[in-house]
């Protein structure tokens, strides 16, 4: 059995940018090794598999990506555009092999992580405002929020990816 590395804020790295922009970044890292390790070996019909009426594993990674795009083009002082806003509207159509969703997730990690690179840091402090509503934000409390939210649907499609696949093993019928 091979030992697990420690999580990527453990393992030294980045050390040449601020720490509030490494953390998200490890955040961010961290999500794809997680989805890595749970949810790889989920089948396209565990991906989209609801059980006890759960959104799926499938939702949950195509959610991640979304909502990372979403969360940074109101980082960088836009709005969204109505690609956005249907593919926002269109997250839970539970479509897509396990590998085009996971490929889609990984890119969309690496997207993010060029994007918050890409944010002065001198600009965090920068005021921005989110949805319909215009709610007041900063630029720091958006990617602040991208980890944040990225880490918590990390770990719902982890529970999901842990109890489809007991149900594969013979593990009680909880439908």
């Amino acid at each position: 059995m091979s030992q697990q590395q420690p999580e990527p804020w453990l393992r030294g790295t980045l050390a040449d940018h601020p720490p509030a922009q490494r953390a998200v970044l490890h955040a961010l890292q961290l999500a794809g090794e997680d989805i890595a390790r749970w949810c790889v070996p989920l089948s396209t019909a565990q991906m989209h598999a609801r059980p006890l009426q759960l959104p799926s594993v499938a939702f949950h990674v195509v959610h991640i990506a979304g909502s990372l795009d979403r969360l940074l083009t109101y980082a960088e002082g836009r709005r969204l555009n109505e690609t956005q806003l249907q593919a926002l509207a269109a997250e839970d159509a539970g479509t897509g092999t396990s590998e085009t969703l996971l490929m889609a997730f990984n890119r969309g990690l690496e997207t993010a992580a060029a994007r918050i690179l890409a944010i002065p840091v001198a600009d965090w402090e920068q005021p921005r405002s989110v949805g319909r509503d215009r709610l007041s934000t900063t630029v720091a409390g958006l990617l602040i929020h991208c980890a944040d939210h990225t880490q918590r649907h990390v770990g719902q499609a982890i529970t999901t990816a842990k109890v489809v696949q007991a149900l594969a093993a013979g593990g009680p019928e909880i439908a």
